[in-house]
């Protein structure tokens, strides 16, 4: 049989595996939330930040001295133990998903660290009298102000992360755009042809249409930086010695090396989810370019001979159990699926921020889950796009250039010079003789063999210089001429 310790609350007493770091409170959360398999253990980020909280508090209270220094250096001692040397980072077994509004997360970091703590002064493990996970671990503190405090910093580190992959892919999407910026193709607008491009301006315009939203990631993650830590349970500071809400968030921010700032108002900080709110909704606007992109991708990459084939995508995988030498996008489809998650867990961002009643929000472990998830499928959809896909990603000059050279869309470049009737009827014409534009521009006799050349020379199709009337040639008290003379009375308008 495997050793036991016995172990105390306010429901009673349970005997918990003597070899674990965890006490009751975590067997009876790991008890009651068996709900999506998913475990506090696959979310270091937010262990490693409620352990800095700890540390910080503890540290706060010794200053103040409404704890003995022994089990001040006892408690800083084991979560550095866990911070700088990885211990116990497995002993945080409960469901992401729990009711309590995140006590289970407190309570199991609590009785993590003072375990550790009692193990390392020569003590066993549950000796609470020497040193307990509420009235010492927990001192000055409630899991309302511990919770999203541990929060906020996790999605912070998460943020960083994030963004640094983001802008890797940035990076290649620019380099994309410079190796292409020779390569003429056609642009085109509800799925039809438009007017010519660079398949260098198309990758640059996705570069830069990503790293707009690096700004708006910096701007959202600083609202994670204001912490309720000093609030207690409802923001009014109970069981707080004097001094406590201005040193403890002096102590976390040494902790974190991070300007974190004490919130102003406690009661309101305690209850608003708001930057949960912002922060994720800027990762689903994020999300919602990445998933425009990857539809482009796709459509550019269709084919190889019944679509539009303008670029090839790297070959990751057999696309067909059936159909013989098909290669599917597979890249892009399943960085697609992310978006997908992401707008789903904004919707559960959204609805979990307004059901919070009166002096909280009960709804945060589920915010917490839906927040970390979309960060890590972001980050790792953005390497595994950057890797598998955009940095091996190649043209087909070819395509390119017979899409531009057959298109009807090139007669838009002879408006300012034929008028838009004329480029109609020849543009019709094309449509319906196969003919190309150019050929139908010199024998119609609107525009000379040189002249129509110059046009549709590769560098005016992709940087277009103005072939047009310029008014300032003109005198501007030229008269109307008579032929355009009023055949009506010209009204008074001042006499109205």
């Amino acid at each position: 049989m495997t050793a036991t310790r016995l172990e105390h609350d306010l429901l009673g007493a349970r005997e918990v595996p003597a070899d674990v770091y965890w006490g009751i409170h975590t067997l009876r959360a790991m008890e009651n939330y068996q709900i999506s398999g998913r475990t506090m253990n696959q979310y270091p980020e937010m262990i490693r930040a409620m352990v800095k909280v700890k540390k910080a508090c503890a540290l706060a209270n010794g200053d103040l001295g409404t704890m003995r220094k022994w089990r001040v250096k006892a408690i800083v001692k084991a979560c550095d133990a866990i911070l700088d040397k990885g211990l116990c980072m497995d002993q945080f077994p409960i469901d992401q998903f729990q009711g309590g509004a995140g006590t289970s997360v407190n309570m199991n970091t609590n009785e993590v660290i003072a375990n550790l703590a009692l193990e390392m002064m020569g003590r066993p493990r549950g000796d609470y009298q020497v040193l307990d996970p509420n009235d010492h671990l927990n001192r000055s503190q409630s899991t309302n102000d511990t919770f999203p405090t541990g929060l906020c910093l996790a999605f912070y580190e998460q943020v960083q992360a994030f963004r640094v992959e983001l802008a890797r892919l940035v990076q290649a999407f620019a380099d994309k755009g410079l190796e292409f910026r020779d390569v003429l193709k056609m642009g085109r607008t509800q799925l039809q042809d438009a007017v010519p491009m660079t398949l260098g301006q198309e990758m640059a315009a996705f570069a830069v249409n990503l790293a707009e939203e690096d700004a708006r990631l910096e701007n959202n993650a600083n609202l994670l930086l204001e912490t309720n830590l000093g609030a207690t349970a409802i923001g009014t500071g109970l069981n707080t010695p004097p001094g406590y809400r201005e040193r403890v968030v002096e102590r976390l921010r040494e902790v974190t090396d991070s300007p974190i700032v004490g919130a102003s108002n406690l009661i309101e900080a305690t209850q608003d989810t708001g930057a949960y709110v912002s922060m994720h909704g800027t990762l689903k606007r994020t999300a919602t370019k990445l998933a425009k992109i990857c539809n482009d991708l796709r459509l550019l990459s269709s084919g190889p001979r019944a679509g539009l084939a303008e670029i090839k995508l790297p070959q990751r995988a057999a696309g067909s159990s059936i159909m013989p030498a098909k290669v599917n996008p597979v890249i892009p489809e399943v960085v697609n699926q992310v978006c997908f998650k992401v707008f789903g867990n904004d919707v559960t961002v959204t609805m979990a921020a307004q059901a919070g009643q009166l002096q909280l929000n009960v709804m945060e472990p589920v915010i917490m889950e839906a927040l970390h998830e979309s960060l890590v499928l972001l980050t790792n959809g953005c390497r595994t796009l950057r890797e598998f896909c955009v940095e091996g990603l190649e043209a087909n000059r070819e395509a390119c250039h017979d899409y531009v050279m057959n298109s009807i869309g090139i007669i838009t470049y002879f408006n300012d010079i034929i008028g838009h009737a004329n480029g109609d009827a020849i543009g019709k014409e094309a449509a319906a003789t196969g003919a190309q534009v150019r050929d139908l521009v010199i024998a119609k006799g609107l525009l000379t063999e040189e002249e129509v050349d110059e046009i549709l020379s590769p560098d005016n199709l992709a940087t277009p210089a103005y072939h047009g009337i310029l008014e300032e040639n003109f005198d501007e008290n030229e008269p109307v001429p008579e032929e355009f003379a009023p055949i009506l009375p010209i009204p008074n308008y001042d006499e109205m």
